[in-house]
């Protein structure tokens, strides 16, 4: 397929491929595969998280980003390289650059219930104590987001033409970090570097990312042509894109489109943005060699064989939150 120059995003039910109707999965799968090989993202309705779900998430997050600095610093361990917990203000940068994007998180990551010696590569969740509910609300989020990533990998799986499970055993307790994002007010915008940004231009490390909060002022999308448009998504959706892992997998099939979070105007610096991504992970073991029907005379081989362990440990190095 050609790539099209959309100015848009394209909207999907997730509903469609749950239903059980042959047609409407069918439809879903064909729509999906072509805007991950056009613009890498689509928005996705009944995705699982419900109002009240979603709602209560956002209060328990900005209940956190709230705290005094020295009381969320307190949840902030560089040893795990930002892994778990608090990562604070200006820690992160893109790949390519020095400066640190006008943003902090909090990283919430896999938890492995039953035998399984991945187990051991995982560091414990850290859970703030003064919001009751942070725990709750944003786990809840990560099993809903991880089971509606499966689904979307289930679907990105038959459009490759690869049985329909194939990355269900490569996602079975994956390294995936739910990040609740809070874009902090700045008060004199004279007073930060001049090409300080809110989320300076990147790709996703990862499979796929599922994005809440993408209805804010700010996310944009960089076009095949070079032009940034706009990320809108209704309040009812998520967006989710292909990310640099799957990229590869796919011997660039598949697009990890460049995208940024711009400042808000000048008059608005002093405002937060809230952001909630899911960025979904494989197994550290999962081999992201190109799958051998993406390799043609037409798409040569592009990138050496690693496992997604590998490539996620050089990620973390070239933005900053680990040391080599």
């Amino acid at each position: 397929m050609q790539d099209q120059l959309l100015d848009h995003i394209p909207s999907l039910d997730l509903a469609d491929f749950r239903s059980g109707d042959s047609e409407r999965k069918a439809r879903f799968v064909q729509q999906l595969g072509e805007a991950y090989q056009n613009i890498g993202f689509v928005a996705l309705k009944n995705h699982g998280l419900n109002d009240e779900q979603t709602r209560q998430l956002y209060a328990d997050v900005q209940a956190f980003f709230q705290l005094p600095d020295e009381a969320k610093q307190r949840y902030e361990n560089p040893e795990l390289a930002g892994q778990r917990g608090y990562i604070s203000k200006g820690k992160e940068h893109a790949k390519g650059r020095n400066t640190g994007d006008l943003k902090e998180f909090y990283h919430v990551g896999q938890e492995v219930e039953e035998e399984d010696p991945i187990k051991n590569e995982y560091p414990d969740n850290i859970w703030p104590q003064e919001i009751p509910g942070f725990q709750k609300s944003t786990f809840t989020a990560y099993r809903t987001l991880e089971s509606a990533g499966q689904d979307v990998l289930r679907a990105i799986a038959l459009y490759l033409h690869l049985p329909e499970n194939y990355f269900d055993d490569k996602v079975k307790h994956g390294n995936s970090i739910l990040r609740p994002i809070h874009y902090f007010p700045i008060e004199d915008p004279d007073a930060v570097p001049a090409d300080a940004v809110r989320a300076a231009e990147h790709g996703d490390i990862n499979l796929i990312t599922l994005l809440m909060g993408a209805s804010a002022d700010g996310l944009q999308v960089k076009r095949r042509d070079g032009k940034w448009i706009p990320i809108t998504a209704l309040p009812d959706q998520i967006v989710v894109n292909v990310g640099d892992m799957l990229q590869r997998l796919t011997n660039g099939v598949l697009k990890s489109t460049i995208h940024r979070v711009v400042n808000p105007a000048r008059e608005k610096m002093n405002t937060s943005r809230f952001s909630i991504p899911f960025f979904m992970h494989p197994r550290s073991e999962m081999s992201l060699a190109a799958l051998e029907h993406c390799v043609t005379p037409d798409n040569p081989k592009k990138e050496a064989d690693i496992t997604a362990g590998e490539f996620l440990n050089e990620r973390l190095i070239e933005l900053g939150l680990k040391k080599k």
